[in-house]
């Protein structure tokens, strides 16, 4: 394809950047300052009620999830993750004094799949199981859920196949939910998922299809394979709105935390979310989220590797483009496999289009550096995916591009009293070998840095 040529001399260096395989900030110049009501996406147009429907949705789950998993039996079948304050990170993120505070976001702990696959990955299952349990008399409406545990409804779900093409944490997720409440799981994997993932998989009973190529083609792959078989839901990461609302009702449990915490978000205290992101589904509907749920003044950045751009060049192009990181002469080769993705979803691209305040790329050893530090000063175990959100304060306040955004919105101002939201990704279940492997490349680089 023909990469349109930039418009701008910063135009011309963040291509340059991005050509080049470095760390760069874009900012969205179709940015929206008011709070929409509903939007539209791929010919449909979903509101915050939608978000809420999901949200009941996972609630009327709750009690037969904490049957299923024992590990949600603390929380009453509740998935969600705690809100952590950071200030001891500040200083080595290069974060100076009067620059606002720092919280995570710990989707890394979240239990059962250990991901911030968690919320929309269940959702989906969840959401075609209920349809099959109404549909087969297996519950009622307003009924107990906790019926689908049964023998009965065991053998009716497991007529059919849920399947769907992962790089490792979304297939955790559905894989390890459909198994649990007995539908045939299939995942599709991508050459570069990780080898624990794929045994964890098949330890729940999944069946595990390895292919040679990337996402994109362990993705087509299975929708293709699904498209033959009548009794099989295909997940599709890059379209499907089950997945991107699922996500989106974090924020409502978000918005109860920053309460809890004495956080406002308001013009004279912003809040500033930096979001890893790889096909863009989960970090799209936490976006959407956000918005509906916060209005104007939540600002979302997604964060990508430097070789795995996919969402920045997508929303670069404009509409109707849908460009590869492949045409821009990057190898789709990272160390974050969750976010190793050539292609962005159009569904999230659309979605943020009018929402998202930017995206920006972090190099591989940066991720390595962060996962140490977090490790050092919080005790706090993340995988490198999860790593990429640590860099975007000190690129909003130590870069020209960063630096202009803030003048342009005004958070220059007000920016002592801002908050900055790192969410992370997940972490919970790496092994311990592989996680002492990232700590020990991380504190290489950091003793290279000197």
């Amino acid at each position: 394809m023909t990469i349109a040529e930039p418009q701008t001399a910063i135009d011309a260096l963040l291509a340059t950047r991005l050509r080049n395989a470095q760390p760069a900030l874009w900012t969205n110049p179709a940015l929206q300052a008011q709070r929409a009501a509903a939007l539209p996406a791929l010919g449909r147009t979903i509101s915050l009620d939608d978000t809420r429907a999901a949200a009941a949705r996972l609630a009327r789950f709750a009690d037969l999830l904490a049957q299923v998993f024992p590990e949600l039996a603390a929380t009453g079948g509740v998935v969600e993750s705690p809100l952590l304050p950071a200030t001891a990170l500040q200083p080595v993120l290069g974060m100076a004094e009067g620059q606002g505070r720092l919280f995570i976001k710990a989707d890394h702990s979240l239990p059962v799949a250990g991901s911030i696959k968690a919320r929309g990955g269940m959702h989906e299952v969840l959401e075609f199981a209920e349809g099959l349990a109404l549909q087969h008399g297996l519950v009622q409406p307003g009924g107990d859920y906790r019926a689908l545990a049964t023998t009965q409804a065991r053998e009716v779900l497991g007529r059919y196949q849920v399947a769907v093409g992962s790089t490792g944490n979304l297939g955790m997720s559905i894989g390890v939910v459909a198994s649990a409440l007995g539908f045939q799981a299939t995942v599709h994997m991508s050459a570069d998922a990780k080898e624990w993932k794929k045994d964890r998989l098949r330890q729940r009973g999944v069946l595990v299809v390895e292919h040679t190529g990337d996402y994109e083609r362990a993705v087509a792959a299975g929708r293709a394979e699904a498209a033959s078989n009548p009794m099989c839901h295909f997940v599709d990461d890059e379209q499907s709105f089950s997945l991107l609302l699922g996500y989106s009702a974090a924020a409502l449990h978000l918005q109860k935390q920053l309460a809890e915490q004495g956080v406002a978000v308001d013009a004279e205290h912003p809040l500033i979310v930096y979001l890893p992101c790889g096909v863009g589904g989960a970090p799209a509907g936490i976006t959407f989220g956000l918005r509906q749920v916060l209005g104007p003044h939540v600002h979302c950045f997604f964060a990508e590797p430097v070789q795995s751009p996919c969402f920045m060049v997508q929303m670069m192009a404009g509409p109707g483009a849908h460009p590869s990181v492949y045409d821009w002469g990057l190898s789709n080769r990272t160390e974050a496999d969750g976010l190793a993705v050539p292609r962005a979803s159009l569904l999230a691209a659309e979605l943020m289009r009018p929402l998202l305040s930017g995206v920006f790329t972090v190099a591989d050893d940066t991720l390595f550096t962060h996962l140490v530090r977090v490790l050092d000063a919080l005790g706090e175990r993340i995988e490198p995916s999860a790593a990429a959100g640590f860099s975007g304060p000190a690129l909003l306040t130590g870069t020209t591009a960063g630096q202009a955004w803030l003048r342009s919105t005004g958070i220059d101002a007000v920016l002592h009293q801002a908050t900055h939201l790192v969410w992370t990704t997940g972490g919970l279940l790496v092994p311990k070998a592989q996680y002492q492997g990232f700590v020990q490349r991380g504190r290489a680089v950091l003793a290279a840095q000197g």
